[in-house]
């Protein structure tokens, strides 16, 4: 039974910044007891770690990203899956999956399983994937080559980016599957059609890891020069962030306001945004301070005076669910002004704890930024209820004691 208790975690990438969600879930797993393998389809890009990421005990194994760039270690693998009839099972899956998308990303997720399963690590008697796109994709054909049972959590971008066909499929396979936000769930429990568990499961946040903040924020209201109002954003620079829209909004505040906005995250956008800062003549009042670790953001958190994301859904359907850095921002009684899509809703509600408005509408995304820096009470009062729902509503021990439950069950059941 005990060696039931080690989960192999198969990843997109690891570590990445921007998935600290994901890294203290891991912690929070190994903290409840489990023992952990990390399996990941890519090597990090990311020249920063947050200080979570050193805490995890759990070892890291890296699939081929290119099944081209490591033929042997394939080959080798391929010969030691062969005699398993499970290899023949997950051969005709992805043959079934080839057929609706012909594209060499199916071969190679069969790939990385083959060699996941056959270099399964010793004990390990569960699979679990996070994100149900690519990840996904090779622990379903995994679990049919080795016969282990397998789970999945489930987020945004990898929801509503694959297509219903897939999505169904992949859950009828797993055990249980787990999401993080209302819209979410909906969605593939509509699609599991009852054949397999979804829950519902917000991810939550450290709370020890953002404390309280104990300072006061000047009453700036954004009409001295010397004092002008900082607004933050925090985030990758990919469209689904909105990013451009809030530069426009930025140049639609009234001349006689007084700000400053900062951005941290990297991305392939950055350039791009950077030169419509220019166009829009606002580019001497923004800092781009590009990636940075979990105690330097905090920081940033508490010296800002408005938070600010404008998300949208984009052209292919792909989008946030619920972005952890609008939890984190509210923890420090930081005033979010964010968009009504996904998850967003179920975090703030306009007027009571934050600022929401339409997606892709930067005249309603200024009116609430003009708002928020005219009247720092308001700012006040709305970053105070903020704090409160996250700190009694999303406190993530509640994820990893459901997850934690799952799991336990799972084992408990089996002889």
């Amino acid at each position: 039974m005990q060696q039931t208790r080690k989960i192999v975690v198969v990843l997109k990438g690891y570590p990445r910044l921007s998935e600290t969600f994901i890294a203290q879930e891991l912690l929070g797993l190994e903290r409840a007891g489990f023992e952990l393998v990390l399996v990941a389809l890519r090597r990090p890009t990311d020249t920063k770690r947050h200080p979570v990421h050193d805490e995890i005990r759990a070892p890291v194994h890296y699939l081929p990203e290119y099944l081209h760039e490591e033929p042997m270690r394939l080959a080798r693998a391929v010969l030691a899956c062969l005699p398993k009839q499970g290899f023949w099972r997950g051969l005709a899956a992805m043959l079934g999956d080839f057929r609706r998308d012909r594209s060499r990303n199916r071969i190679r997720r069969f790939g990385q399983a083959a060699v996941l399963a056959a270099e399964w690590p010793q004990g390990a008697g569960w699979l679990h994937a996070h994100f149900i796109h690519t990840p996904a994709s090779v622990a379903a054909y995994a679990s049919l080559i080795s016969g282990t049972p397998w789970t999945c959590s489930a987020h945004a971008k990898d929801i509503w980016t694959s297509p219903d066909w897939e999505l169904a499929g992949k859950l009828a396979s797993t055990r249980w599957t787990v999401t993080c936000t209302q819209t979410g769930f909906d969605h593939l429990r509509i699609l599991a059609n009852g054949k397999s568990p979804v829950h519902l499961s917000y991810h939550g946040l450290d709370l020890a890891r953002f404390a309280p903040f104990s300072g006061e924020r000047l009453p700036k209201d954004g009409s001295a020069s010397d004092q002008p109002v900082t607004i933050l954003s925090v985030g990758r620079a990919v469209e689904k962030k909105g990013f451009d829209i809030l530069l426009r909004a930025l140049s639609l505040l009234p001349a006689d306001l007084n700000w400053r906005f900062e951005h941290i995250g990297d991305g392939g956008e950055l350039k791009k945004l950077q030169a419509l800062a220019t166009e829009l003549g606002i580019a001497g009042k923004l800092s781009w301070r590009g990636a940075l670790d979990q105690k330097e953001v905090l920081s940033r958190y508490r010296e800002a005076d408005i938070f600010a994301l404008p998300c949208r859904i984009t052209a292919d359907g792909d989008r946030d669910g619920l972005p952890n850095v609008l939890v984190e921002a509210s923890s420090q009684r930081l005033v979010c002004i964010s968009t009504n899509i996904s998850g967003i809703p179920e975090l703030l509600i306009d007027g009571e704890n934050g600022f929401v408005v339409p997606p892709e509408d930067p005249q309603a995304f200024a009116a609430a930024l003009e708002t928020a820096i005219r009247n720092p009470s308001l700012r006040v009062r709305l970053g105070d209820a903020a704090e409160h729902r996250v700190r009694t509503e999303f406190d993530h021990h509640a994820s990893i004691r459901q997850l934690k439950d799952l799991f336990e069950a799972e084992w408990q059941a089996t002889p």
